[in-house]
């Protein structure tokens, strides 16, 4: 989702940063796990998790919150892996954590993370869970003022987050190598493999495209499974889905599934008319083959079927992003398009639908294999949502919205999922399935532009799908990609100028000028919505019983300290609303504050 919380971004995903001994010495610092002070100092001690990654960060806060009288304890882990470990141990008082909406939408940035049965949540507020509900089915002029309850709710007056600053989002481009036009940059949606390109185009099919991403242990390569940095990048060039996001956050159905979608008069009806012209790809002799089965409506409705069952799969990751949907159908009826009246008041979906199309709309088929858009026959896929919710768009954009073969998955998910023994059951998209060695059984089936043909502990191979929009401008450029796994960002940016990788996605606001200095490299720049913050520990420790200690680290963070550390190129944050809803909360940091709130947790 993730992230950091995610190196990568993208989306989405979150990825919180952790570690074991400090790096330098700490006032205070203790072996154990205590919040209150010890061995002779009436200090509290807090405890900090994170990552190498993020130890700059670390360190600002360390010295802020010890300028405001705590001692500080520094966990700093040196992978993800081991971070979560510690996470999940309970062994923090404060993580540094991320997370990028990766879907251009709010609800995004706060149902996964703050809901009480968010997938990603160690909240359980009733305030939060209404207000995440009621601007869920507002419209942007409606749901600014309760995304400011929100936000007020979850820093302001539970303190569940303190928030450190916004980010932007910028790679390097080999220009020596590739074609800086071809390189997408996008607000919030993965970096698109497709439209790159090669600087001298007849390289397209002897090399490879090099890019690189931080984590190489895989969530999972089933859309469904997995929301962080390790799969939201692949995942979302691996599966098309019904709409796509612009590099601005426009919901389009340009590379996507669907020639065009509309939305029902009530914004509970969403309708989407299908290609013929995408087929699924799999993974034969070392090759990537047509299967030779189209990806249609069946597909579709079986996707986002499991996408919104928690019960689908074990470990299911995003379903939360799904609820939304109350039913997913194939429409056969005409008449039903000609009578469906759009949201706008204006026209029918049977026009909003056939705009553009080579061929008029004369027949609705419910097998994929009849449908024929050259003679009129299309396939039509109808979303209906429990309440009134058009941000359901922004989620089928998403790399958990990926749509997969109903034949293969069926086939290798047989297992009893309540049942489900992580020790003998290969589920659909198991890395082990990819990896070299002897568990090398791949048995992925691919409807967008690229599969994973394998990998292991360095990097993970792709070659194009040769049934992907074949003769359009959405047919892959380049016929195979290599991603290295770097997890230090400075290796990343050495490789990137050494030229062991032509693409970087995610140099640090500190490097800049390295690659802009740099005569081959090109820096890409954009706005981005990804937030960093600490996440409290809420159920172990003090901090997760005082609301006082809560607020005394809260207001001990200066955000000018991080824009000024990464020379401007951060901005405030109050929340991961912050970069997508101007709601005009700010914190400021406040030592009166932190002083009153210390002698009110210690009065306790």
């Amino acid at each position: 989702m993730g992230k950091r919380l995610l190196a990568v971004l993208l989306a989405l995903v979150v990825v919180l940063a952790g570690c074991v001994k400090t790096k330098s010495d700490v006032s205070g610092e203790k072996d154990g796990g205590e919040t209150k002070g010890g061995g002779g100092s009436d200090k509290v001690t807090i405890e900090l998790l994170g990552t190498s990654a993020g130890e700059e960060d670390m360190n600002i806060v360390r010295d802020q919150l010890i300028k405001n009288g705590f001692d500080v304890k520094l966990n700093i882990q040196p992978d993800y892996g081991s971070f979560k470990a510690q996470r999940d141990a309970g062994n923090y008082d404060i993580a540094l954590s991320s997370w990028t909406t990766v879907t251009g939408n709010p609800d995004y940035a706060v149902r996964s993370l703050f809901k009480s049965d968010g997938d990603n949540s160690n909240i359980n507020d009733s305030v939060v869970d209404e207000l995440i509900e009621k601007a869920s089915t507002e419209t942007p002029d409606e749901f600014k003022e309760t995304y400011k309850q929100l936000e007020q709710q979850i820093v302001g007056e539970k303190a569940y987050i303190a928030p450190l600053y916004i980010s932007f989002k910028a790679q390097g481009v080999n220009k020596d190598v590739l074609n800086p036009d071809t390189v997408r940059l996008a607000k919030s949606r993965a970096i698109a493999w497709e439209t790159i390109d090669f600087k001298d185009a007849s390289k397209r099919d002897a090399d490879a495209l090099i890019t690189q991403q931080a984590i190489g242990s895989l969530t999972s390569l089933d859309p469904i499974k997995g929301n962080d940095g390790s799969i939201n990048t692949l995942n979302t060039n691996m599966y098309v889905r019904l709409v796509n996001l612009t590099d601005d956050d426009q919901v389009v159905s340009e590379g996507s599934l669907s020639y065009n979608y509309a939305i029902g008069e009530g914004n509970k009806d969403y309708y989407f008319i299908l290609r013929d012209d995408i087929n699924f790809a799999k993974v034969a002799d070392g090759k990537a083959v047509d299967t030779g089965e189209r990806v249609g409506a069946d597909d579709v409705v079986f996707s986002l079927n499991r996408a919104k069952d928690r019960d689908s799969v074990p470990d299911h990751r995003t379903y939360s992003l799904h609820e939304s949907m109350k039913n997913i159908e194939v429409v056969t009826d005409l008449a039903e398009l000609e009578d469906a009246k759009l949201s706008s008041g204006e026209g029918s979906v049977l026009e909003a639908l056939g705009e553009g199309l080579e061929s008029d709309i004369t027949e609705l088929v419910g097998d994929k294999t009849a449908a024929d858009s050259s003679a009129g026959k299309y396939q039509v896929v109808k979303v209906t949502t429990n309440e009134p919710f058009p941000q359901v768009l922004n989620y089928l954009a998403h790399q958990s919205a990926g749509i997969v073969s109903k034949k293969q998955v069926e086939s290798i998910n047989t297992y009893d999922v309540a049942a489900f023994d992580v020790n003998k059951d290969i589920p659909y998209g198991d890395q082990r399935t990819v990896t070299e060695g002897a568990s090398y059984d791949n048995h992925l089936y691919a409807s967008g532009p690229y599969i994973l043909l394998k990998k292991n502990d360095y990097q993970a191979d792709f070659v194009k799908n040769p049934a992907y929009r074949a003769g359009s401008e959405f047919e892959p450029k380049i016929s195979s990609v290599t991603v290295r796994f770097i997890e230090d960002a400075d290796s990343a940016l050495s490789a990137l100028r050494n030229g062991e990788i032509h693409l970087f996605n995610g140099v640090p606001e500190t490097k800049y000028e390295l690659v802009e200095n740099d005569d081959k490299l090109v820096l890409q720049k954009n706005d981005s919505n990804a937030v960093t913050y600490l996440l409290f520990n809420a159920s172990d420790r003090d901090v997760a019983k005082s609301e006082n200690l809560r607020k005394a680290v809260l207001y001990s963070i200066n955000q000018d300290e991080f824009l000024n550390y990464y020379q401007g190129n951060k901005k405030k944050a109050y929340s991961t609303v912050s970069p997508l809803v101007d709601t005009g909360n700010e914190l400021v940091a406040d030592p009166a504050k932190v002083k009153q709130f210390l002698a009110d947790y210690q009065a306790e």
